[in-house]
């Protein structure tokens, strides 16, 4: 269960803050302007998302290219994730 909590925090956070965002904008007669401020927050979330969710990199299967390109003299960039 922890794991769930680990690698979907952002998806639980936005679909918590777009709950807060519907209750505060659509619960009393709501008006053109409040489903296009409500509209811009889930779309803003969703570029969130999109932008920062983790996705695999080209040479992160491939650790053979990247011993030999630590060993020859070009500058590497070394990435280290846990879902912990």
């Amino acid at each position: 269960m922890e794991a769930l909590y680990n690698h979907y925090s952002f998806l639980w956070i936005a679909v918590a803050l777009t709950v807060v965002a519907g209750l505060v904008l659509l619960t009393n007669r709501p008006r053109l302007r409040d489903f296009l401020s409500f509209a811009v927050i889930v779309a803003g979330l969703f570029i969130a998302w999109l932008i920062l969710h983790p996705h695999q990199t080209p040479l992160m299967s491939n650790a053979k290219s990247v011993q030999a390109m630590i060993g020859a003299g070009t500058p590497v960039l070394l990435e280290f994730q846990s879902p912990y």
